[in-house]
């Protein structure tokens, strides 16, 4: 374990040069082709604010591979000088990059990890593959030995579905090789792995290794992590495993559910819920008010505060989630986690924290700033966080919630849901464009408890809904027609 930390730290390290010297040069570039092509727009009051915006578009948009490689259509999304993307990045960069148009290096990428799940790799993918169409060395050797993170499926899955939301890509969700990976990590996966709900903690430290095993060989001992933390001796459960199972289970049956496969849906959303069952009875802690974080082979809980449990949608509890919330915000963190932070922390209400955080990533003397997955987060956390735009292919509903008690804000361009839109906020204004053919379900919301809100110059009354932290919410739904622009105003 020694020699594999000292490995991946100068491994960081020599990247960390790299990211500096390609920072230097990305600043005095022209624009790309591709620039010119990505169309989104962003303004706002907060100069701080669009100046971030301004960075991560056009940071995110370097990262952005060439189409001719053997490939295909990618994106960086794993160390930078690998030229590779691993499954967890793509999955937390996807809808950044769907802001900025790189729709077809997103299909691409996760179509490439659900087509090289195997038996011959216990049903894992490759866990990073590079620009030349192979699995990158720095991972794999081959079918047997190699790292993996088993987290990975099941983000992919959720990847899968969250992009499905927000594009309207039906493909995501009917092609037979989405089919098939959902299926596999559900079943043959999930009992390969020893990963059944009441295996948790009982399972093999090193199930399916390579024989002869060596344990001072990082592709037989991490062939199979249990978590996202890589550094933690003799774990044998993380938390944040649990809580992508969780969310990967139900992914599936969201789709199950939109094929009209309602009893194979409820069976893995009652499938799902005990994984969720397990996070509530064997891994809060009482006594420091936290979710604990691993469990080792010595059979002692460790750790605290999984943002993972945020990211994956995992706490049902408001007042425990809001604990997790906390103590996240008090604590400092590695910049790969410090990225999701912004979009928790709009999400359960603290906006200035949001806005905080947010600042810090685009700041140029925030170390390692030019990690692929900060630019693509900083997007996703103005357009989702700030902005509040929340797509649902489902029902073909935008929704939009200004979080900013001042100013305004507004973005041109964005694609979504096979169309595009801009959305204008001011404090109780909003202003809706669909730019595309089809009708758009607008959910204009508005926080606090307001009488009424003005659409077309009618003032109608105000439904209310609590979001999970229980604060009241006003929202009206509004029908937008192609080439429609609609204004909504709250009035008390």
């Amino acid at each position: 374990m020694k020699n594999l930390l000292i490995k991946r730290i100068a491994e960081k390290t020599a990247n960390l040069l790299f990211e500096k010297k390609a920072f230097v040069f990305l600043l005095c570039c022209a624009a790309s082709s591709f620039a010119q092509k990505a169309k989104v727009e962003f303004k706002s009051s907060d100069m701080a604010v669009q100046n971030a915006f301004s960075w991560a578009k056009a940071m995110a948009q370097r990262y952005k591979g060439n189409d001719a490689d053997p490939v295909g259509a990618w994106y960086e999304a794993a160390l930078p000088a690998r030229d590779a993307f691993c499954m967890r990045d793509v999955s937390h960069q996807i809808i950044g990059a769907e802001i900025i148009g790189l729709n077809k290096e997103n299909k691409n990428m996760l179509t490439l990890f659900a087509k090289h799940i195997s038996e011959s790799k216990d049903w894992c993918s490759y866990w990073e593959m590079n620009k030349y169409n192979k699995p990158a060395p720095a991972d794999y050797r081959n079918d047997k030995e190699f790292w993996y993170n088993l987290n990975a499926n099941f983000d992919v899955m959720f990847a899968c579905w969250r992009v499905y939301l927000w594009t309207g890509d039906k493909s995501y969700v009917t092609d037979p090789v989405f089919a098939d990976f959902f299926d596999k990590s559900s079943t043959l996966y999930i009992d390969r792995w020893v990963l059944q709900a009441d295996s948790l903690l009982t399972r093999p430290l090193y199930p399916n290794a390579p024989t002869p095993f060596n344990v001072k060989d990082s592709f037989h001992r991490c062939r199979g992590i249990p978590s996202y933390s890589e550094g933690i001796p003799d774990l044998k459960m993380g938390v944040d495993l649990i809580a992508s199972i969780y969310r990967g289970l139900l992914s599936y049956a969201s789709v199950l559910r939109l094929q009209s496969q309602n009893e194979r849906a409820e069976f893995f959303e009652k499938k799902a819920a005990r994984y969720q069952q397990k996070i509530e009875t064997d891994w809060w802690n009482k006594k420091d008010s936290l979710y604990r974080s691993f469990y080792s082979a010595n059979g002692d809980f460790d750790g605290g505060g999984d943002s993972f449990l945020l990211w994956f949608d995992a706490l049902k509890d408001k007042q425990r989630a809001r604990k997790t919330i906390e103590q996240l915000a008090s604590e400092k963190t590695n910049i790969e986690i410090e990225s999701y932070l912004p979009m928790h922390f709009y999400k359960y209400g603290y906006w200035e924290k949001a806005h905080e955080r947010m600042l810090h990533l685009a700041n140029p003397s925030t170390p390692r700033r030019e990690y692929p997955e900060v630019s693509f987060a900083v997007l996703e956390s103005i357009v989702k966080g700030l902005m509040g735009i929340e797509p649902d292919a489902v029902s073909q509903q935008v929704t939009t919630m200004y979080r900013d008690k001042s100013g305004e804000a507004e973005i041109k361009n964005l694609p979504i849901l096979n169309s595009t839109i801009d959305v204008k906020h001011k404090a109780k204004e909003t202003l809706f464009f669909n730019r595309g053919k089809t009708v758009i379900n607008w959910r204009a919301v508005f926080a606090g408890k307001h009488n009424s809100i003005v659409i077309k110059n009618e003032k109608k009354k105000a439904k209310y809904f609590s979001d999970q932290n229980g604060y009241m919410l006003s929202y009206a739904d509004i029908a937008v027609n192609g080439g429609e622009k609609i204004t909504a105003v709250c009035k008390d």
